[in-house]
C-alpha cells in the first residue's frame, strides 16, 4: 500500500504518533510519504522526551519514509528547510494525494 500522511499539528504527542504509524507501515512493506503542512513544518523542533518527534522523524526517514515540507509554510516561518524537512511544493502535495492509496491527516 502507498500511505500518505499530511501533518499539520504542532502537538508533540500527535506528531510522535504519526511518525510511529509511518514506521510501523514501513515495517509492513508499505511505502510512506509524509507532507508537513502549515504548523506541521515546525515539528522537528520537538526533541524532548517522552515525545522526541525529531528522533522519531529521523528513524522514520532512515527506514525509508519520505518527508516533504511545504516550502511556502517554511518561508512564512523564515526557514529554509533542513535535511530532515526539505522544501516541496503544493504540486508535490497534490501528487501525494493523487498517488497514495490512503491519505491520513494529523
Amino acid at each position: 500500500m502507498k500511505l500518505g500522511m499530511v501533518v499539520y499539528s504542532t502537538d508533540a504527542e500527535t506528531l510522535w504518533n504519526a511518525f510511529r504509524l509511518g514506521m510501523f507501515a514501513l515495517t509492513q512493506g508499505d511505502s510512506v510519504k509524509a507532507f508537513l503542512f502549515g504548523k506541521g513544518v515546525e515539528c522537528e523542533k520537538h526533541d524532548a522526551e517522552p515525545f522526541n518527534v525529531r528522533k522519531q522523524m529521523q528513524d522514520y526517514q532512515n527506514a525509508g519514509g519520505v518527508i516533504m515540507a511545504c516550502g511556502t509554510c517554511l518561508q512564512i516561518r523564515n526557514s529554509q528547510g533542513s535535511e530532515l524537512c526539505p522544501l516541496y511544493t503544493m504540486k508535490d502535495l497534490w501528487e501525494l494525494i493523487r498517488d497514495c492509496d490512503k491519505v491520513l491527516t494529523f
